[in-house]
């Protein structure tokens, strides 16, 4: 058991959060967008995977924002990940301060910055930013979901509700969220199991705001990813009107049950009543 445990984080709790956790994830995309591409210093992780100064200058500005706005609630980053104490019970903070660094590192918009709070081991509120499109999505469970716009410097403007959608009707297509650098033969056959389906290709965190405002029907995942790709944009998709299940339609959960934070698979739906 977590010796780090905080104290919950309950919705109203969360509601009231919401605005200065924004305020955190449109400064760390700025701070990536001053980040210039051609010049900067792309290095390797343990698992392959890159990192870099961008990642590190969004991290920083998160975790200097937690630190006074919530110091009690423990904060799980993936650039700082060999402090985590896992498994935890109560409430945290999941970020992935650049989700996408392919993309941001090949010259593409689809990179984001994720921020979720997860209690009992469910996303409750979600953030997820992308940067280069000037736009944050954003969700509390139980209380709705946001699109807003963000200026180069950080600005957030206002914010307008957004809504998953229905499935479509026998004889429409689907339209199905796929990535753009992780496909996988699981997540191919399930689109494929829907004749028609149009495939939506597109880069991180994403997906998710496309499900989140109606913009697409599923997002299959039917292979391992970890949880802080994943918080951020279930908590959207659920506020917004929508379920993040396994490929069997259990729960999801989150806290480190699972080692390095692993998620097996997962399907977004923009309908909560699936098929």
């Amino acid at each position: 058991m977590s010796t780090d445990e905080g104290p919950a984080v309950d919705c109203d709790t969360a509601a009231e959060l919401l605005a200065p956790l924004t305020d955190l994830v449109a400064r760390a995309g700025a701070a990536i967008l001053k980040i210039d591409r051609r010049t900067m210093n792309v290095d390797g992780k343990a698992d392959g995977s890159p990192v870099t100064a961008a990642d590190l200058a969004a991290d920083h500005i998160i975790a200097e924002g937690l630190a006074r706005l919530i110091p009690e609630v423990p904060a799980i980053s993936e650039e700082r990940l060999h402090l985590a104490t896992p498994p935890y019970h109560a409430s945290f903070v999941l970020i992935d301060p650049l989700d996408g660094t392919k993309e941001f590192v090949a010259g593409r918009g689809e990179f984001t910055v994720n921020l979720a709070i997860v209690t009992d081991g469910l996303p409750l509120l979600g953030i997820v930013g992308v940067p280069a499109l000037g736009l944050i999505w954003r969700g509390v469970v139980g209380r709705g979901a946001e699109r807003l716009t963000v200026g180069d410097d950080g600005a957030v403007g206002a914010g307008e509700a957004i809504h998953s959608r229905r499935l479509p009707k026998q004889g429409k297509p689907w339209v199905a969220a796929v990535s753009r650098s992780h496909g996988d033969s699981r997540s191919e056959a399930f689109i494929a199991g829907r004749p028609g389906a149009v495939r939506q290709v597109l880069g991180s965190a994403v997906k998710f705001g496309r499900i989140a405002e109606g913009k697409a029907d599923i997002y299959p995942r039917l292979a391992p990813t970890c949880e802080w790709d994943v918080a951020a944009g279930h908590a959207v998709v659920v506020a917004a009107g929508g379920k993040v299940t396994d490929s069997k339609g259990a729960s999801l959960r989150f806290g480190g049950w699972r080692a390095g934070f692993i998620v097996p698979e997962f399907i977004a739906w923009g309908d909560k009543g699936g098929e």
